[in-house]
C-alpha cells in the first residue's frame, strides 16, 4: 500500500522549494483532478505561486465552473488566458470549426492557437512553471521527472505529482474535500476541450478519452512539446 503521507511530504517540499528558489513561478492548471490537488496544496500553504488556466473557448461548462468553485472555496481568482480571437477566426475560416478531426497536423494547429500561444503569454517573465502531469497518465509521460530543465523556454519545469497514482489523487481530494470537475464523476478521468474528450470505458487508459481517434503516442496538445517533440531535455534531481 502506498504511503500518501510520504508523497505529500515530498510534494510539499518541492512546492516550497519552487516558491523559495524559483520565484516568480506559475502553475498551469487544466482544472482537472491532479491540478486541484496542487491548487489545494499551494493555496492552503499560502505559497507565492500564481495559478492560471487556459480557456480555449471549447471547454465544457463543468470545467469552467471549477474556476468559480476555487473562488468560493479559497477566495482565490485563477488567472485566465484566452487565445487570440483573430487567430481562432482565421483557423476556422480556412479549415472549419472542427478541422482538428481531419489530421494530427490540423489538431495540433488548433491546440497551438488555443493553448500553446496563450501558455507562452502566461509564462512570460517567469523563472519556473508547474504542471500536474503524472507518469501513470500515458506512455508519453512514462519517464516524467519531478524537475526538468526547459531551455526552449528559458525556465525550469516542475511536475510535483510525477510519482502519484490515480488512486493517490482521489484519496487526497476526498480526504480534504477539495472541489473538482463534475465530469470526473461521469467517466472522464482526463478532460480537455469538449469536442476532443470523451468518457472512457472500464479498463481503458486514463487518457484514452483524449483525442481518441489518434495513436496513443501522439496524444499531446503541444504544451509540453517543442518542434513536435516532448520537452525532456534534461531531468534534474530534486
Amino acid at each position: 500500500m502506498r504511503d500518501l503521507t510520504s508523497l505529500l511530504a515530498a510534494t510539499g517540499a518541492t512546492l516550497a522549494r519552487i516558491a523559495a528558489d524559483f520565484s516568480p513561478a506559475v502553475f498551469a492548471s487544466s482544472l482537472a483532478a491532479e491540478d486541484m490537488v496542487l491548487t489545494d496544496l499551494i493555496l492552503r500553504a499560502g505559497l507565492p505561486i500564481t495559478i492560471f488556466s487556459l480557456d480555449t473557448g471549447r471547454l465544457n461548462p463543468e470545467t469552467v465552473a471549477v474556476i468559480d468553485a476555487v473562488r468560493a472555496r479559497y477566495g482565490y481568482n485563477i488567472a485566465v488566458y484566452h487565445p487570440q480571437a483573430q487567430a481562432v477566426a482565421d483557423y476556422v475560416a480556412a479549415n472549419g470549426l472542427n478541422a482538428f478531426y481531419n489530421s494530427v497536423e490540423m489538431r495540433r494547429e488548433c491546440c497551438r492557437i488555443r493553448k500553446v500561444e496563450p501558455l507562452g503569454r502566461a509564462r512570460a517573465g517567469q523563472r519556473a512553471w508547474v504542471t500536474g502531469q503524472r507518469r501513470a497518465q500515458s506512455s508519453t509521460r512514462a519517464e516524467l521527472a519531478v524537475q526538468e530543465d526547459d531551455p526552449a523556454h528559458g525556465m525550469v519545469k516542475f511536475n510535483p505529482l510525477a510519482d502519484w497514482s490515480e488512486q493517490d489523487v482521489w484519496d487526497y481530494l476526498r480526504a480534504n474535500e477539495v472541489p473538482y470537475n463534475a465530469l470526473h464523476d461521469q467517466g472522464f478521468p482526463s478532460i480537455g476541450c469538449a469536442p476532443c474528450t470523451r468518457a472512457v470505458e472500464a479498463g481503458e487508459d486514463v487518457r484514452a478519452g483524449r483525442w481518441w481517434w489518434e495513436n496513443p503516442d501522439q496524444k499531446e496538445c503541444g504544451l509540453h512539446m517543442v518542434d513536435g517533440k516532448l520537452i525532456r531535455v534534461k531531468s534534474v534531481a530534486a
